[in-house]
């Protein structure tokens, strides 16, 4: 961390330096910037924000909540390996919680929301047929939220929200397999057509599965 650039300096604008020095980290270490294992050093951090170390300091303190940093003692803050273990256990809550929204979409989301729901899908596939995962992301972000919002619970984005950046780096992990892109998209698709029938079972499960095999995936991946 010693060669520095200015791709993360952080601007003055309006928003708290803290917000955006924890949003300019969670994106360096959730896209691999930071590989894990790494040490943090808040000095080279202050460099390469361009911040005061108490700014440093409080977003370290938050991205350790989130399960995205470890502080060691006697060597400070580590990014977080994450492990097939942990990956298990993450899928797990996530699989229940966004099969639920799904369920809950089916059941209340206006006829116009479905259609919002139909055309997020739709340039998910595109971003998939692109197989960029940096553009995949994006569109699976706009998609759940379209799904979290229809669903109508404001209880399952708030629980989702503290998974938020460990569920974005398995997504990483499970996406960078080309082989897992074409069975995503049909299983999202079925997610889809489960909703537009207005079948909230059939969405539920439809969501599971998709969960389900994003978590082999990802299991397998870190296992090696």
């Amino acid at each position: 961390m010693k060669t520095f650039d200015n791709s993360m300096r952080v601007a003055p604008v309006a928003a708290p330096v803290r917000s955006q020095v924890v949003e300019t980290l969670r994106t360096a270490i959730t896209s691999g910037r930071f590989a894990p294992g790494q040490r943090l050093v808040e000095k080279d951090l202050c460099d390469l924000l361009g911040v005061s170390r108490p700014s440093v300091r409080e977003a370290l303190r938050e991205l350790e909540s989130e399960g995205l940093i470890n502080t060691i003692p006697n060597r400070g803050p580590l990014v977080t390996t994450l492990t097939a273990q942990d990956a298990a256990s993450i899928y797990e809550v996530r699989g229940v919680l966004e099969a639920l929204a799904a369920k809950l979409f089916a059941e209340k989301a206006s006829d116009e929301q479905v259609q919002e729901l139909a055309g997020s899908v739709d340039r998910l596939e595109e971003a998939y047929a692109s197989q960029d995962v940096e553009r995949i992301l994006v569109a699976k972000k706009a998609f759940y939220d379209v799904l979290l919002a229809g669903s109508q619970n404001v209880i399952i984005p708030s629980m989702l929200r503290t998974m938020n950046a460990r569920i974005t780096q398995l997504r990483r992990v499970s996406l960078s397999s080309p082989k897992r892109l074409p069975g995503s998209m049909r299983e999202i698709r079925a997610v889809l057509k489960a909703i537009a029938a207005r079948d909230p079972e059939a969405a539920f499960q439809a969501s599971m599965r998709h969960i389900a095999e994003a978590s082999k995936v990802a299991i397998a991946k870190l296992k090696d």
